[in-house]
C-alpha cells in the first residue's frame, strides 16, 4: 500500500492487552408501506414491541417511527457475524410480513418527505429535536455501524488515527443513497451530507493519546456541549461504553453479503494496522483536510470516481485503490478466517454499489416506486422464510 511508513507508532500501548478483533454490526432498516412504497411508521402496529419479544435488547427504535435498528451480539469472527445478521434481518422481515409491511435497507428513501415522518414517542428524541430543531426532524437517514474489538484504549486511538485514511475507500464501497425527497441528487451518498448537518460528525482530528481524547470529551461535557460521549458522532470513534473501535461512515448496503464483506474489510484493516504495530511500524498519517478531499470524492462519485493517492500525489481510479487495499490486508485475512466473505468486495466492484444499482433501475424505469421495490427485493435476498428455528433458539 502506498502510504506505509517505517516510522514507529506515536502512542504508548499496553501490549499485555492484544485486541480480540471481535465484530458487532448495527443496521438501521426502513419500514415501507407495500401499497404506496412510502415510508410507514411501525408504531401503530406495535412492530417494535413484537420484535423486542424475540430479539430483546438487540432491536431498538430510532427517532423516526419508520426506522428500526438491530444490533448483533459480540461475534468472534465474520462467519458468526453473518449468521447473527441473517437471523436478525430474517426475523424483522418475517414480522414485517405478518404486519403487512415491507423491509428496506438503503440509506435514504428515494421519495419520502421528511416532514411527513412520525417521531417515535420517547423523551430523548423530544430533547434532541428541541436542541437540533429542523436538523433532527429532517434526519431521515439509515446507516450501518461496525464495531471491532480493541480492548486497549490507547490502541483504539492509534488505530483510529491511521484508519481515517481508509474511510473514504470504505464509504465508496457502501454508497447507497443517491436520491432524496424525490430528487436525483447527483451524489452516491447523500446520507453523508445530511448527517454532516449535525455537530460533531465527519472525520475526527488526530489525537496524540487516549488522555488527549478524554480531555476533549471532558471539556465538551463541562461546558454543556454534550451530556455524554455518545453525542460525538464521528465517522470513526472509540465507543464510549464498549471496548471497540466503531466505524460509522458507511451507508447501509442492501444485501447481507455486502454488509458482511465491508465488515470483514474493516476487521482486516484493523488487524493489519495492529500487525504493523507489533513489528514496530506504523501507517503514515495524513491530515484531516486531505482525507476530507477523498471523502468528498467518495460521496460524489462512489466507485466510479478517483481518489487521491497522497503518497504518489496523483488521482487513481477508486476501484484500483480498493483492489490495492485488498492486497494490503491479504496477509491477515486467512488468520481472521474471512477470505470467502471478503471476496465479495470484488463482486461489488463489478456490479456496482447499491447507489449504482438504484440509479440504473431509475434510469431504466423512470420510477421511484420501482427503485423502492428493488431495494426491498435486494434487502430480503438470502433471508429465511421459516424463522421458527431462530425463535426456538432465542427462547
Amino acid at each position: 500500500m502506498e502510504a506505509q511508513s517505517q516510522g514507529k507508532p506515536n502512542i504508548s500501548i499496553d501490549t499485555d492487552i492484544p485486541p480480540s478483533f471481535t465484530l458487532g454490526i448495527e443496521e438501521e432498516y426502513m419500514v415501507i408501506d407495500p401499497l404506496t412504497f412510502d415510508l410507514k411508521s411501525h408504531v401503530d402496529v406495535g412492530l417494535l414491541e413484537k420484535s423486542q419479544l424475540l430479539l430483546h435488547e438487540h432491536v431498538k427504535p430510532e427517532m423516526h417511527g419508520s426506522m428500526l435498528e438491530i444490533g448483533t451480539n459480540v461475534c468472534k469472527n465474520i462467519v458468526e457475524a453473518k449468521t447473527e445478521l441473517t437471523k436478525m434481518r430474517s426475523i424483522i422481515w418475517a414480522l414485517c410480513r405478518q404486519n403487512g409491511l415491507l423491509l428496506g435497507a438503503a440509506s435514504t428513501h428515494p421519495f419520502a418527505q421528511w416532514e411527513d415522518q412520525e417521531i417515535y414517542p420517547d423523551e430523548r428524541y423530544r430533547i434532541l429535536i428541541r436542541d437540533m430543531q429542523m436538523l433532527a426532524r429532517s434526519l431521515v437517514i439509515f446507516g450501518m455501524h461496525i464495531h471491532i474489538g480493541i480492548e486497549d484504549r490507547g490502541l483504539q486511538i492509534q488505530i483510529m488515527n491511521e484508519m481515517r485514511y481508509f474511510l473514504p475507500h470504505i464509504l465508496a464501497i457502501s454508497t447507497n443513497s443517491p436520491f432524496w425527497t424525490g430528487h436525483v441528487t447527483g451524489l452516491k451518498s447523500y446520507r453523508s451530507k445530511v448527517f454532516e448537518n449535525f455537530p460533531r460528525t465527519n472525520l475526527p482530528d488526530e489525537f496524540s493519546s487516549y488522555a488527549e481524547y478524554q480531555a476533549y470529551v471532558d471539556m465538551l461535557m463541562k461546558t454543556g456541549c454534550i451530556d455524554n460521549a455518545k453525542k460525538i458522532w464521528w465517522d470513526i470513534r472509540p465507543h464510549p461504553v464498549f471496548p471497540t473501535l466503531e466505524i460509522r461512515i458507511c451507508d447501509i448496503p442492501m444485501r447481507i453479503e455486502e454488509t458482511i464483506a465491508i465488515a470483514a474489510l474493516c476487521q482486516a484493516i484493523v488487524k493489519k494496522l495492529y500487525t504493523l504495530y507489533t513489528k514496530n511500524l506504523s501507517f503514515r498519517r495524513y491530515s484531516r483536510a486531505l482525507i476530507l478531499e477523498n471523502k468528498w470524492r467518495a460521496v460524489r462519485y462512489g466507485l466510479d470516481g478517483k481518489l487521491i493517492d497522497f503518497g504518489k500525489q496523483k488521482e487513481v481510479p477508486t476501484r484500483d485503490l480498493i483492489r490495492e487495499l485488498l492486497e494490503f490486508v491479504d496477509d491477515v485475512v486467512d488468520e481472521l478466517g474471512s477470505r470467502k466473505e471478503l471476496e465479495f468486495i470484488h463482486e461489488i466492484l463489478e456490479m456496482g454499489s447499491g447507489a449504482d444499482r438504484q440509479i440504473k433501475v431509475y434510469e431504466d424505469t423512470k420510477s421511484f416506486d420501482e427503485v423502492v421495490a428493488y431495494i426491498h427485493k435486494q434487502s430480503t435476498m438470502g433471508l429465511h422464510d421459516d424463522v421458527g428455528p431462530y425463535i426456538k433458539e432465542m427462547r
